[in-house]
């Protein structure tokens, strides 16, 4: 666990005062119900009323987010980041859930998710190159994120042959939302751990904030936001889908970056990945799809992944080579230096 000394809570609920155990099993819980009922929506959405409008979607959940959190009492004057911090955060944000959510157009819901599933790799390789962080990960755990990547192939190709909703383009946008993804987290984890004051809503609602007008360039160019708003207001209940769907995000949005604040973005990456395993199986059984032997194959491999990367090896827990604290020093030119690896965050 990181950033002990920083008081935490989720909805209310302290996670600083409790075991380890019980701030992973509290945030975790959160994560799956929010994502699950997301992918439920997202299935529906997508495969079922085949609209593929991931930018003004995104766009939509934005405003959403704001009203929530809101909700949860949160003001501007609790910001303990300058905004600048979450420009370059926004755009990799908005990027990844637009290329998300695009590529369900072009690739059926499971072997979207299993792809983004292959993400632990990346963001463990990005972890030792982001300033603030400089992770170094044992050798076990590179072979476990290995095993991940390779179930998910395996399942992508079986699937491939059975599904004709599945193309280069919807694999190039959900690449481009994987390396997104992976330099994602490890920033987020960077912000946390130069300045731990940062809470969760911040995180949230400047990313929010800062990554809306990111969004209308794509729906402008594209000229989807006219084609959704069309789409839409032909089947208004669709936004009741959006908004719930919305709601369920929010909750295990906000669990992710505590989860990112407490273990680290590799570790999330993980929990993600058991994620979307779980909303695969549920998308089989919930829309009745076809599995073969090699789906079971992949599986078996990530859930090898999986329980390799939880054995402990060695008693270390990931190297992080320290950060050089924050120093200013004072003179006659005024303050002459800060701390390279925040300026580089910023």
């Amino acid at each position: 666990m990181k950033s002990e000394e920083q008081s935490r809570s989720l909805f209310g609920i302290s996670l600083s005062d409790r075991p380890t155990w019980q701030q992973f099993l509290i945030c975790t819980s959160g994560f799956f119900f929010g994502y699950l009922v997301n992918g439920v929506c997202e299935e529906y959405v997508y495969n079922r009323l085949q609209f593929s409008f991931g930018w003004y979607f995104t766009f939509i959940q934005g405003f959403v987010y704001l009203f929530l959190i809101y909700l949860q009492g949160f003001t501007t004057k609790q910001i303990v980041n300058p905004m600048r911090t979450y420009v370059k955060l926004s755009a990799v944000l908005m990027g990844s859930h637009g290329l998300t959510k695009g590529s369900l157009a072009y690739l059926n819901y499971p072997a979207q998710i299993m792809f983004k599933s292959t993400k632990v790799l990346p963001v463990m390789i990005m972890g030792a190159f982001i300033p603030g962080l400089r992770r170094k990960y044992p050798v076990h755990e590179y072979i476990s994120a290995f095993l991940l990547v390779l179930g998910l192939i395996l399942f992508t190709l079986a699937d491939a042959q059975m599904s004709p909703n599945f193309s280069m383009i919807g694999i190039m946008m959900i690449t481009g939302a994987l390396v997104m993804d992976a330099f994602l987290g490890n920033l987020q984890e960077a912000i946390f751990t130069m300045n731990p004051e940062t809470t969760q809503m911040e995180m949230l609602f400047c990313s929010t904030v800062v990554g809306l007008p990111f969004l209308f360039v794509p729906m402008v160019l594209t000229g989807e936001v006219f084609r959704a708003w069309t789409a839409c207001a032909q089947h208004p209940y669709v936004y009741g889908v959006l908004v719930f769907e919305a709601m369920a995000t929010f909750i295990g949005q906000v669990s992710v970056l505590s989860l990112i604040a407490l273990f680290g973005a590799a570790t999330t990456a993980l929990i993600t990945t058991a994620r979307k395993g779980v909303t695969l199986l549920l998308s089989y059984l919930i829309f009745t799809k076809p599995l073969t032997g090699q789906h079971g194959s992949g599986l078996l491999l990530i859930a090898m992944g999986i329980v390799l990367k939880m054995v402990p090896m060695d008693a270390k827990p990931p190297s992080k080579i320290p950060a050089k604290p924050m120093v200013r020093i004072a003179g006659g030119d005024g303050d002459r230096e800060e701390d390279e690896e925040r300026k580089s965050l910023v």
